[in-house]
């Protein structure tokens, strides 16, 4: 049958594919906007099929705060190419995601895919449609929710970075604490809030290498020892974050600052997300 030029208008319009795409999957549908829908979709889910080995390294971060500031959320939308990730619709298209995820309070990756992206698709679905439409590998590579008495959020221009603070108080002075520590958060990129948050697992792999540095440079065992726990103080005081150097004034500590802007201010939960190599 003959497909029309308004047929092929609103299927673009609907799923965003190319016009002969859309054209194709009308003519062999038979005119049928329902089956050719469904036709776009397969080809999304042969191509993700094809493709579900590839790297996605570029892409769209996000970071937002609800309306109360209370819940943050971050995510990244990852694509293979860098003129993906530059296309307004794609960065559009990870906009509407991160909103319809925070007005469900979604807590989790999964969680989100498997919200409505609209009326007809879920934005599982909406990503693989999408994987046909551009022709690379998509994913929700990073999702993360934290709550707190007062959340900021930190985009870094260029969307390859965000991050998010939440903190004990609420108040003018916590506030621009929190937005100074989100910029610290992205910028030193800290493991744990404190050293009491890293896992033994690290700890151990820490005092390993050190101590092995220490022997290899000459050092008996016993010194290597002392060494090593030196070493360990060093890397606690480098990558978590109430113990980093702030970064804005080397004379203190994080801790030290926030504590500074208001008696009993500190960080509770921090979230970091990078699409950067």
């Amino acid at each position: 049958m003959k497909v029309t030029a308004q047929q092929v208008n609103d299927l673009r319009q609907r799923t965003g594919a190319g016009m002969m795409d859309c054209k194709k999957a009308l003519e062999e549908a038979q005119g049928d906007m329902e089956q050719a829908v469904d036709i776009l979709r397969k080809k999304g889910q042969k191509v993700a099929a094809n493709r579900s080995d590839r790297n996605t390294t570029e892409g769209v971060a996000l970071a937002a705060v609800s309306a109360d500031s209370k819940i943050g959320f971050a995510m990244a939308l990852g694509c293979e190419t860098d003129f993906v990730a530059k296309n307004e619709g794609f960065i559009q298209m990870t906009k509407t995601i991160l909103d319809i995820a925070m007005k469900n309070q979604a807590e989790s990756a999964e969680a989100v895919k498997n919200l409505p992206y609209d009326a007809t698709i879920s934005i599982g679905d909406k990503i693989v449609e999408q994987i046909g439409v551009i022709g690379e590998k998509i994913d929700l590579v990073s999702y993360e929710k934290i709550t707190g008495e007062l959340v900021t959020a930190y985009n870094h221009p260029g969307y390859k970075l965000v991050s998010l603070v939440a903190v004990n108080k609420n108040s003018a002075q916590a506030a621009e604490a929190a937005k100074q520590v989100s910029m610290q958060v992205a910028a030193m990129s800290p493991i744990a809030l404190d050293k009491s948050a890293v896992t033994q697992e690290t700890i151990d792999r820490e005092l390993a290498v050190a101590k092995e540095l220490a022997i290899n440079e000459g050092k008996p065992a016993e010194m290597a020892e002392k060494i090593a726990q030196g070493r360990l103080a060093k890397f606690f005081k480098e990558s978590t974050l109430l113990e980093q150097e702030f970064i804005d004034d080397a004379k203190k500590t994080v801790a030290q600052y926030m504590n500074g802007m208001e008696a009993g201010l500190t960080c509770t939960a921090f979230r970091r997300v990078s699409l950067t190599k």
